[in-house]
């Protein structure tokens, strides 16, 4: 296996640091960025871009995710491995929406601290996850890595109440659009409301479309996204702007 994938918070610069360890362990490793923009210390706005995008990567896949605020303290480094696939992070529920979207997962706890050298208390993206993301790509044994154990800490995108009359759940991502992502899923709103339909969201009224260009620019919309959540969105404009809206807003539709 030879691609990794990365996410994190870092924003620029940092990201560099952890492509170079990279490439000096395995310099025939493809490097795939799937964002760096994630909000600092947002681990469930990371876990959800994760989870978006590992379905269309092949199998042998290795994800390297990191947003860590607990970074340098007693949470653990671990790899998940799942449906083929291998996740490599920091124990916070990161990776599990996306691991366990994949089947059943084993999780390793990085205990080989031998392969890693130098390590900083402030920079584990650099210093033990791309380390060790680079030696599973270069086709290390995860016997070789860690031991495996039992407990993780858990994560989803939190609940979602179906009633008669309305939908309620919770902002989950805004994406760079400025589309208001929303953790309900497209099977449920599509239990309760037909397209076309008007519904009210954050105290506005506005169409459920199929897509974007169906509503006039500058309008408000609701549509199911290409990730299978209901979004709150403008066309040619930013509904998170407009709106004021963030993550872990709730959201009610009625």
């Amino acid at each position: 296996m030879q691609l990794i994938t990365l996410t994190t918070d870092f924003g620029s610069v940092y990201p560099a640091a952890m492509k170079g360890v990279i490439l000096g362990i395995n310099p025939q490793a493809t490097i795939v960025d799937i964002s760096h923009t994630i909000p600092h210390a947002d681990i469930r706005a990371g876990a959800f871009a994760l989870y978006s995008v590992v379905p269309y990567f092949p199998a042998d896949t290795v994800h390297v995710a990191v947003v860590d605020p607990g970074v340098g303290t007693a949470r653990n480094p671990i790899v998940i491995s799942a449906g083929g696939h291998f996740f490599v992070g920091p124990d916070n529920g990161l990776m599990v929406p996306a691991a366990s979207s994949l089947g059943y997962m084993q999780i390793f706890k990085i205990t080989n601290f031998g392969l890693l050298g130098d390590v900083s208390a402030t920079f584990h993206g650099r210093d033990v996850f791309a380390r060790i993301g680079a030696y599973l790509s270069d086709g290390m044994p995860l016997e070789k890595i860690g031991e495996t154990t039992i407990g993780h800490i858990h994560l989803d995108f939190g609940t979602v109440e179906v009633e008669a009359d309305f939908i309620s759940g919770e902002v989950i991502y805004v994406d760079d659009f400025g589309n208001i992502i929303t953790n309900i899923k497209a099977s449920d709103m599509l239990k309760k409301f037909n397209f076309k339909e008007q519904v009210r969201v954050f105290r506005n009224t506005m169409p459920f479309l199929a897509t974007y260009g169906l509503a006039r620019q500058g309008e408000l919309l609701a549509l199911i996204g290409s990730h299978g959540f209901l979004e709150i969105a403008v066309n040619r404009g930013s509904a998170a702007k407009m709106l004021k809206v963030e993550c872990m807003d709730k959201v009610r539709i009625e």
